[in-house]
């Protein structure tokens, strides 16, 4: 008949979304961002030649991108998840176009590019997990997405210091490109919908900043936010500070690659931390996350510029208790987040991204003013150490 409609065969045959299918978003995410991950650092050190002015650099970048993710969920209402998350894969690949100009203008605006494409990510990533994954299931769920990532993150940093030094800045930045490309194409084929008991109701206030209000006086909120920054800052001290001790060392842009990769190498170890956190509970688990990283800091700090692959072992060290934080610490926000208010949550929580990013190089700006580069690595330390004690004092036993 006329009227029939005709539908292609291979739509049904995609399966109910669910922790394999964001594991393997999550994944090709990763190889598009992970690539670029140690390059844009050294990129952003050979244009300032200054490890503060590149702390500097990576402060006025975040505090752009922190306005960015704030009023991100503004733009989910109007526009639906599925198009912002095609927004900030495009984002991915804009800043990479920025990157080729070898400036700092084109620095500066690569960089907001990706951060704010990866706040888009973040952020409807999370609230699909959220609309598809059981409470119960949030930490097998987790823990399978960050080991699937593992390869991304372990080969990805290296290959791109290797194509950026090898057969220069287009190579490292055109495998960003590709892998966007891949993840867009896989993204529209799920076909994710929204979820519309997330979306918020017409009287529902959606001002950024009532929203942080809210966020604020929700303890298990403001105690998942904590876990969350604490982790990110030893990331972004990671990805930036690792490779900047390398260079300035001596040891060359590879070893700087190669430092990044070894650290992400060790996300396989989720799967294992997954299993931790059920056995002995998500609370002490974290907390001796923690503090096992405050005494490797420590240490990193102590050896510092004067023996850099000590410093570098230690690193490590913090990078495998730092993944079990990856696993477990994104339940604490996912069990205690309200369903109708969602959008709006996810958005404040995803500032411990952009504050990462934005709060640890300002103060280490300070702190290189006086201090070695070691002294980075103290500092975090001893906020590592506070992020541990609220977590085993506050976090509910039954997690």
């Amino acid at each position: 008949m006329a009227t029939q409609v005709r539908h292609p065969i291979w739509l049904p045959a995609v399966r109910p979304a669910g922790a394999r299918t964001f594991a393997s978003l999550y994944a090709l995410e990763s190889f598009a961002r992970a690539s670029v991950a140690s390059v844009i650092p050294i990129q952003a050190y050979e244009i300032l030649q200054s490890e503060q002015a590149v702390s500097l650099l990576y402060t006025i970048v975040a505090l752009i991108g922190l306005s960015a993710t704030l009023f991100m969920p503004l733009l989910i209402e109007r526009f639906s998840r599925r198009w912002i998350y095609t927004m900030g894969v495009c984002g991915l690949v804009i800043g990479s176009a920025c990157f080729l100009t070898q400036s700092l203008p084109g620095q500066m605006a690569g960089m907001l590019a990706r951060v704010m494409g990866a706040s888009a990510l973040s952020i409807t990533l999370n609230l699909y997990i959220m609309d598809h994954i059981r409470k119960a299931d949030f930490i097998q769920s987790e823990s399978l997405r960050m080991a699937w990532s593992t390869l991304a993150w372990t080969g990805g940093p290296t290959l791109g210091v290797f194509l950026y030094t090898e057969f220069g800045i287009a190579a490292a930045h055109g495998v960003v490109a590709l892998f966007s490309l891949l993840l867009l194409a896989l993204f529209w084929y799920f076909r994710l919908s929204d979820n519309q008991l997330i979306r918020p109701g017409k009287t529902r206030a959606t001002n950024p900043i009532a929203s942080v209000g809210r966020f604020v006086k929700q303890p298990r909120l403001r105690l998942a936010w904590v876990i969350a920054f604490g982790r990110s800052c030893f990331w972004t001290t990671f990805f930036v500070y690792g490779p900047i001790l390398m260079v300035a060392t001596g040891q060359g842009k590879l070893a700087g690659g190669l430092l990044v990769s070894a650290g992400n190498a060790l996300l396989f170890s989720a799967l294992i931390w997954g299993w931790a956190g059920k056995r002995f509970g998500a609370r002490n688990t974290m907390a001796i996350c923690f503090f096992a990283m405050t005494a490797a800091l420590f240490v990193a700090g102590f050896a510092g510029e004067a023996m850099p692959l000590v410093t570098a072992g230690f690193l490590l060290v913090c990078a495998f208790f730092c993944i079990g934080l990856d696993a477990l610490g994104s339940t604490a926000f996912m069990r205690a987040v309200r369903a109708f208010e969602r959008p709006q949550m996810t958005a404040v929580y995803r500032t411990y991204l952009d504050l990462s990013e934005l709060l640890p190089p300002l103060v280490y700006s300070v702190v290189l003013a006086f201090f070695g580069l070691g002294s980075v690595f103290a500092t975090l330390g001893v906020f590592c150490c506070i992020c541990g004690f609220f977590t085993w004092r506050y976090l509910p036993k039954s997690m």
